[in-house]
């Protein structure tokens, strides 16, 4: 059923939608906070506030996409391999073929897209289950991105492209969290004042009955993919920027990251719920979490049970919700 919303309401209620189920992550993010805070003097700083800015803007771009995707019911598990490919694609054309950046990154994004589209034809035209759809386009991706170099990574990126990691303008921002933000606020603002944003919810709710209501449930499905995949390439150029290289292994378990942010966040597996405030709640838990065990000296493999928890607890957390 399509959002709606009574009148009279005040501008900050407008935005409910997009944090519906995601009070308790907020509530779980301020208490994790105190917690650091008092475990460790190091964590609250503004010089480690900007780390995790910086640790988080990856997976935050990527989890948009993958938000999009799970409000109607889907799963895509190719981001991280896409990502990859997206990668060495503007690698390859950059540096080796000396295609300019104004034109690699628009193509390497392009190559991205691709990809969510062939798996959005696959899901709606051939009625492929979307793990299976995505699973396939998660192996093709990843091979295709060690065949662009033979498994070899890339580097001799324009001295700029890193810089965009690195300077921080007015010594708060630097480029590629400004990128992770216009990302950010356009998800909001589309989820919320657009038609399709709220078509989303819809499509999530009860596939059948939105058809039936008229909306064009197979080109609505194919453009989720598309854009899941298209934020997933933006996410790669991020990440090159950051490490002023590509290779393609890059990318690896991201799908799985994004999605513990999105569920994290309180969107639901099963679609209709959510929305992209609760993820960016989800991607700060992970974010924060991640840098308080660091700050903590935990070890990355006690780290990942810990996470795992966390998911578990948030999975655990939604089903107990429905059930009242």
């Amino acid at each position: 059923m399509l959002a709606t919303y009574k009148e009279g309401r005040s501008p900050a209620a407008a935005w409910l939608p997009s944090l519906r189920g995601a009070t308790g992550p907020l509530i779980g993010l301020i208490l994790l906070c105190l917690f650091l805070t008092i475990a460790t003097d190091k964590f609250l700083s503004v010089r480690n506030f900007l780390n995790v800015l910086d640790q988080i803007t990856v997976l935050g771009v990527m989890a948009v996409g993958m938000t999009l995707v799970i409000l109607i019911g889907g799963i895509d598990l190719a981001v991280g391999s896409v990502m990859a490919l997206a990668m060495m694609v503007l690698g390859y054309l950059n540096v080796v073929a000396g295609v300019p950046m104004g034109i690699a990154i628009p193509l390497a994004l392009l190559a991205a897209a691709l990809n969510g589209l062939v798996a959005g034809l696959l899901i709606t035209r051939f009625n492929v289950p979307a793990f299976i759809a995505t699973l396939a386009m998660m192996s093709i991706a990843r091979g295709l991105a060690n065949m662009i170099t033979d498994g070899q990574q890339i580097i001799g990126f324009p001295t700029w492209f890193n810089m965009m990691a690195i300077v921080r303008f007015g010594g708060f921002l630097t480029l590629t969290v400004a990128v992770m933000i216009i990302v950010f606020l356009a998800g909001l603002l589309y989820q919320r004042y657009r038609h399709g944003g709220r078509i989303l919810y819809a499509i999530g709710g009860n596939a059948e009955v939105a058809r039936l209501a008229g909306i064009d449930v197979q080109k609505a499905t194919v453009l989720v993919y598309m854009v899941s995949s298209l934020l997933a390439g933006l996410s790669g150029m991020v990440l090159a920027a950051r490490l002023d290289s590509v290779q393609p292994s890059s990318g690896v378990s991201y799908e799985l990251d994004a999605i513990a942010a999105v569920v994290i966040g309180g969107t639901s597996l099963s679609g209709g719920t959510g929305g992209i405030g609760g993820t960016i709640i989800g991607v700060l838990i992970i974010g924060v979490l991640r840098n308080g065990l660091n700050l903590l000296s935990v070890s990355p493999f006690m780290q990942q049970v810990i996470i795992g928890g966390v998911i578990v607890l948030a999975v655990t957390a939604e089903t107990y919700r429905k059930r009242r």
